[in-house]
């Protein structure tokens, strides 16, 4: 089993055909996932709590996927997380892990697809970067937020070696419109020899 997706997960290009890989994905990825050691939604989680250990704070899992993300936030200590993914089948997932308030299919085509200022917190774990979510969706994930509010999210090895995604990043730290409360890098799938950066940011 190992390889059969993941291998192909860094290599999609566009919308459609990366929802069709996820779509399909959908039955085995939990246990792929599991095969390669995924650390990454649990060091979110972790860095994430640091900044706000808040249990009743209203947490969006943008991308939640088969509800990884979401049941390492429950086990951080959050309880209100609504959760949001493109592909229904990793919908259908993330419905059985019994962790989310609400869940919701995201339209990728819809420009604000977050309501805005509904969440202290927005967790994008493992859905920006190459073959994944585009740069740009920092900026629609930084403007659902209110001033004050927190984003935590990962670039894997292949997203910071492409510069537009930290070099998105800076743009909003270098003119001061947020924050940079943690940076960590560690494992994201150590079965496949990747790490990841783990960023938590406050909106100015």
């Amino acid at each position: 089993m190992s390889g059969k997706f993941l291998d192909k997960a860094y290599d999609l290009d566009g919308s459609e055909k990366t929802q069709a890989h996820y779509d399909a994905w959908a039955a085995t990825y939990d246990a792929e996932i599991a095969e390669n050691g995924y650390a990454t939604p649990g060091r979110c989680a972790a860095a994430l709590w640091e900044q706000l250990p808040s249990p009743d704070a209203p947490i969006l899992d943008f991308g939640c996927g088969t509800g990884l993300s979401g049941l390492a936030l429950r086990l951080a200590g959050y309880r209100v997380i609504d959760g949001t993914d493109p592909s229904p089948e990793m919908l259908d997932g993330a419905r059985g892990k019994d962790v989310y308030r609400k869940l919701s299919l995201l339209d990728l085509d819809d420009p604000a697809p977050v309501p805005a200022h509904s969440y202290r917190a927005i967790a994008a774990i493992g859905v920006i970067g190459t073959g994944a979510a585009p740069a740009n969706t920092l900026d629609l994930l930084m403007k659902a937020l209110g001033q004050g509010d927190i984003l935590v999210f990962s670039y894997n090895d292949h997203a910071l070696a492409d510069p537009q995604y930290v070099g998105r990043l800076n743009q909003w730290l270098d003119c001061g419109a947020a924050r940079l409360l943690s940076q960590s890098y560690g494992p994201h799938l150590p079965g496949k020899d990747l790490n990841s950066n783990v960023y938590v940011i406050e909106k100015a």
